[in-house]
């Protein structure tokens, strides 16, 4: 699944949790339990919205670029006084 699909089907099982939450709530009136659920449920709620806003739109999206690396031998001129790493220069001694 891409994040977006992701994104939508935790809203839509969100959704249906405030949809319990609201028929539950006609069933145990208000309580300090009951007010804990529904601020719980609201947090998720807020925190849902919080992340589908920074979560990127195109992220299912992506195009990667190729980039095609030619079979012909480099130039070599391009390494004209570089140094091999860890193995020193040619005119000094490595370590």
């Amino acid at each position: 699944m891409s994040l977006q699909e992701d994104l939508t089907s935790v809203q839509r099982r969100l959704d249906d949790l405030m949809r319990c939450v609201g028929r539950l709530d006609e069933h145990v009136g208000d309580s300090l339990d009951m007010r804990r659920v529904r601020a719980d449920a609201g947090h998720l709620r807020e925190s849902l919205a919080l992340l589908q806003d920074a979560a990127p739109a195109a992220a299912g999206k992506q195009t990667v670029e190729m980039v095609t690396i030619p079979d012909a031998p480099y130039d070599r001129g391009l390494w004209a006084d570089a140094e091999d790493e860890g193995l020193g220069s040619p005119h000094r001694h490595a370590p």
